[in-house]
């Protein structure tokens, strides 16, 4: 009675473990993202949620393989139920007499009553495959949380590589062909409908009712998810062959408040805005590898990146250069890709560029502290300082607005809202900057309407906002 419970659940397993593997395979998203950018961005986009719509995938996983095990636990005691329950006048009981031998035509998995279903668990394929797969499916999950990946990384690490024993549980678990039917041929011959009521007479003479013959369902959970194992090995060993490339370390530089950006090479690198790269470091561990983004310029010679900046979404950073006035929003330490940016928009701006159509940036800043600001500045510095030299100061306005601060710089900022640009010389890293806007908010004026770009933490604010033209 509860088979179908038991087997709706495999089917939505099937279907959800085939695009478990998929959101982790970057190169394959990097792929698609290019492909389909040309067509829709806002598709393009939802292609860097991929983390989580793989736990979404995976929780569903963890639901469905609970509903199934439950099911199926009720079915084995039922199944034990109509062997111990040695009354023929009984359907139960008449459907498990049928059949004899492992190979013979049988329903009733649980072969005779000298057993139980601990024994037949520990005794199958399925039974087998069942427990490592539950199992490695609980390890997974619980190392997943968010505590133990970020205190334990090493934990989580190995044992969310347990889904290699996930899957080949997975793949071998149906081969047991526990779950039968009734076959094609005796459809024909033994009308289930017709026939149940008449058991007592099955197979006699005079009945048109002959005895059914039941065979096991074939495996089809190998059918949904090697394609995606394939993919995945594919993605494993492009990542291997670029592990294996050589990558020189060119300069390393200590911005203020402890920031940290390495300057690196690697031949036949190319980069574009708004990407990150994955980065390891030996001497702390040899299996983690986290995202950071990129701060520089594609005309660049080198590739850098600071240390502790998370990877943000990947911005549509390639339409700046067809938008005579655009408008960039950062927020906190997402203000990272928008150096690459503006790096870039600079260098085609100078080269003049004939595919660049941008005359003006009003970039905005939203920061909870003022040590995020420091390593900003000698980028903003240098930028002004060109501007100036070549004689367009206005291409570059921007605002930088304080969110929050510790009380014990409130006197500080006290006298910013008060004097202005007092702050940068007390400061001091950042008081040769000329375009001192900084306040302790961000009000957007609805003057006009323009394209805007937001680092991903700005979302609320839409495809377009509100500035002062």
């Amino acid at each position: 009675q509860a088979l179908s419970w038991a087997r709706a659940p495999a089917a939505c397993l099937n279907f959800n473990c085939m695009l478990i593997l998929l959101p982790v395979c970057r190169n394959l998203l990097s792929i698609l993202r290019g492909t389909i950018q040309c067509c829709s961005r806002t598709a393009a986009r939802q292609l860097d949620r991929n983390i989580t719509f793989h736990k979404l995938v995976a929780y569903m996983i963890a639901f469905h393989t609970a509903v199934h095990i439950l099911a199926h636990l009720f079915n084995f005691e039922w199944f034990m139920d109509a062997q111990l329950d040695r009354n023929s006048s009984q359907l139960p009981f008449v459907l498990s007499q049928i059949g004899d031998g492992d190979n013979a035509s049988y329903l009733n998995p649980i072969r005779t009553n000298n057993t139980n279903p601990t024994i037949v668990l520990f005794t199958t394929i399925a039974g087998l495959t069942g427990v490592a797969i539950t199992l490695a499916l609980i390890l997974i999950i619980t190392s997943s949380m968010e505590v133990i990946r970020r205190s334990y990384f090493e934990v989580f690490w190995y044992t969310h590589h347990l889904f290699v024993v996930f899957f080949i549980g997975l793949v071998f678990h149906g081969f047991g062909r526990i779950v039968r039917g009734q076959t094609a041929a005796s459809l024909k011959a033994h009308n289930p409908l017709k026939c149940a009521a008449r058991f007592e007479t099955w197979g006699t003479n005079g009945t048109d009712c002959p005895e059914p013959e039941f065979a096991g369902n074939p495996p089809m959970t190998w059918k949904w998810v090697v394609g995606p194992m394939i993919l995945y090995v594919c993605e494993r060993l492009v990542r291997l062959y670029r592990y294996q490339q050589k990558v020189v370390i060119t300069k390393v530089v200590m911005h203020p408040s402890k920031t940290l950006e390495l300057r690196m090479k690697r031949k036949g690198f190319s980069m574009e805005v708004g990407q990150y790269v994955f980065i390891q470091c030996p001497a702390v561990s040899h299996l983690e590898w986290h995202p950071f983004t990129l701060t520089s310029a594609p005309e660049d010679d080198h590739f850098s990146t600071v240390r502790g900046v998370r990877r943000g979404q990947n911005g549509d950073a390639g339409r700046l250069e067809t938008t005579q006035v655009v408008v960039l929003v950062g927020a906190g330490i997402g203000v990272t890709p928008f150096a690459s940016i503006l790096k870039s928009v600079w260098y085609k701006h100078t080269q003049s560029n004939q595919k660049l159509f941008t005359k003006k940036i009003y970039f905005y800043w939203l920061c909870p502290e003022t040590q995020a600001f420091e390593w900003f500045a000698d980028l903003l510095q240098s930028l002004e300082g060109q501007m100036t030299e070549k004689g367009i100061s206005d291409f570059l306005s921007y605002n930088i607005y304080l969110t929050r601060w510790k009380e014990n710089e409130v006197c500080l900022f006290v006298c910013l809202f008060v004097c202005g640009s007092v702050l940068w010389r007390l400061l001091g890293t950042t008081q040769n900057l000329q375009a001192q806007n900084v306040w302790p908010k961000a009000p957007w004026y609805q003057s006009g309407r323009v394209p805007v770009w937001p680092d991903g933490a700005g979302e609320g604010l839409g495809e377009a906002v509100s500035v002062p033209l």
